[in-house]
């Protein structure tokens, strides 16, 4: 997959992005606990200042309290511990059984949460209470006698609640002073993160360029090994494998050259015995048409002359293969009329009779007449050994961006070609049918079409009709001039 949502899915991004949130994982999470710790430190330190006053205030208005207080009493002591005239906001109230005392008629004795006033009774107690969207600190601190009862509990309990707004506003001011550093950390991560991607991906993409190379076949493809990290180790592995591979093709390559030059040889060195046994065997022949010979060794003598007409064209075969395997085989063209040619060639070898030809006149090309006439004749000849008729050879041209092509097509009514042998009938020495390994072929011949289709820029492809039967197409494009009248 290529494009955009390639891109989107690519390693850099993923690497970028799971970089990105551990940081902002990691930044999210240090300001989030800065601001627990700092807001928790914070409000400690004024719930503790405000209940040392309140404790300060009513141990200082103790010595005043009558037994039992009455309600006069209660409302000295809530004038007593009230700090209207300082800073601090605070609504005082006061209780004893039934009798209540306050400095804001709001602050009724249900106000007071349960648990706090249930503490407060022996203990001083605090409670944070929230009143109309605002946090109050409430703080109740038992009252305690004075002498000659000094520590007994009185039973009266002084309530404070003063509202913590400056608390609330510098927990504002943490907030937004986290926000405000947590967004660069955020950026700062993001860069960090592509920097680090990069620099991960560096060695990878370079791994890949070099496996792109590899595939092509510069097999001397090494990557530069830097650190000792797992991707170091990745590219030392891949330098291994380069070699070895290199190492193999090299071996290869000699044992493949030894074997085309031994093919060559002994293809050369055969030539010369067959080319003697050929003229004797032809001597015999002649004898053997003659009645000379018995019965018996005239066939002997027409086996013998079948094997060793065999082995001459493998020979020639061989030689034709050793000549491109090494670079040797060349085109000798000329200009002809294909059609023309196709026809020569059928008749040469007494096979007009057996094909159906549909051969457009004037369609004049400069092609290797010799190598063109080893193509049609290589399959025509395949076709009627194994196809069924009829079998038909059909010319014509086709016009493309590129210029015109000459189109050949050699097609027969037989079984076929198996799936499996479509991609190999071209192979030296393939034979689809087992059975076919005493024919008359070399196994060489459609190898040698191929490599003739080659030499001429040119396409062959092998199908099977729908029909029935296999058909062979050859296509050859435009070699040095081609002349197409304009009824063909």
């Amino acid at each position: 997959m290529t494009g955009p949502l390639a891109r989107l899915r690519g390693l850099r991004v993923r690497l970028a992005s799971a970089c990105l949130l551990v940081a902002a994982f990691a930044a999210l999470a240090t300001a989030a606990l800065t601001y627990r710790e700092a807001r928790t430190a914070m409000l400690q330190r004024a719930q503790d200042s405000v209940v040392r006053s309140v404790r300060d205030r009513v141990e200082a208005v103790a010595p005043s309290v009558p037994f039992p207080p009455d309600q006069a009493a209660l409302e000295r002591i809530v004038a007593l511990v009230d700090t209207r005239g300082n800073t601090d906001h605070w609504i005082v109230a006061a209780g004893y059984r039934d009798l209540w005392a306050t400095t804001d008629r709001v602050l009724t004795p249900d106000a007071i949460p349960t648990a706090l006033r249930t503490t407060a009774d022996e203990v001083t107690a605090f409670q944070r209470v929230e009143r109309e969207g605002v946090i109050w600190l409430a703080v109740g601190v038992p009252v305690t006698f004075a002498k000659p009862l000094n520590g007994v509990l009185s039973g009266v309990q002084v309530y404070v609640l003063t509202p913590m707004r400056a608390q609330m506003q510098e927990e504002a001011a943490l907030v937004r002073a986290a926000r405000k550093g947590a967004i660069p950390a955020v950026l700062l991560a993001l860069v960090l993160a592509l920097v680090v991607a990069g620099g991960v991906l560096r060695p990878v993409r370079a791994l890949q360029r070099a496996t792109r190379r590899l595939a092509q076949g510069r097999l001397d493809t090494r990557l530069q090994v830097k650190g000792g990290d797992e991707l170091a180790d990745l590219a030392r592995d891949f330098n291994h494998t380069a070699a070895a591979l290199e190492q193999h093709e090299a071996r290869l390559r000699t044992m493949e050259a030894r074997a085309r030059g031994f093919a060559a040889d002994v293809s050369h060195e055969l030539r010369t015995p067959l080319a003697a046994m050929a003229a004797v065997i032809n001597v015999l022949d002649e004898d053997a048409a003659a009645e000379h010979l018995d019965p018996d060794t005239a066939a002997a003598l027409r086996l013998v002359s079948a094997e060793t007409g065999k082995l001459t064209r493998l020979v020639d075969d061989l030689m034709e293969i050793s000549r491109f395997d090494a670079g040797a085989a060349a085109l000798h063209v000329d200009e002809l009329d294909v059609a023309e040619a196709v026809r020569r060639c059928l008749a040469a070898r007494s096979w007009s009779g057996a094909v159906t030809t549909h051969l457009p006149e004037g369609i004049r090309a400069e092609v290797d007449p010799r190598r063109f006439d080893v193509v049609v004749a290589n399959l025509v000849g395949n076709a009627l050994r194994h196809g069924a008729p009829p079998v038909e050879v059909g010319l014509g041209t086709e016009r493309r961006a590129d210029g015109v092509w000459i189109v050949l097509r050699v097609a027969d009514r037989g079984p076929g070609l198996a799936a499996d042998t479509l991609h190999r009938v071209f192979e030296r020495f393939y034979k689809a049918d087992s059975a076919r390994a005493r024919s008359v072929g070399s196994g060489l011949g459609m190898a040698i079409t191929l490599e003739n289709v080659r030499l001429h820029d040119g396409h062959i492809r092998a199908a099977n009709r729908s029909d029935g039967g296999a058909v062979f197409t050859v296509e050859l494009p435009r070699y040095a001039r081609i002349e197409v009248t304009e009824d063909a």
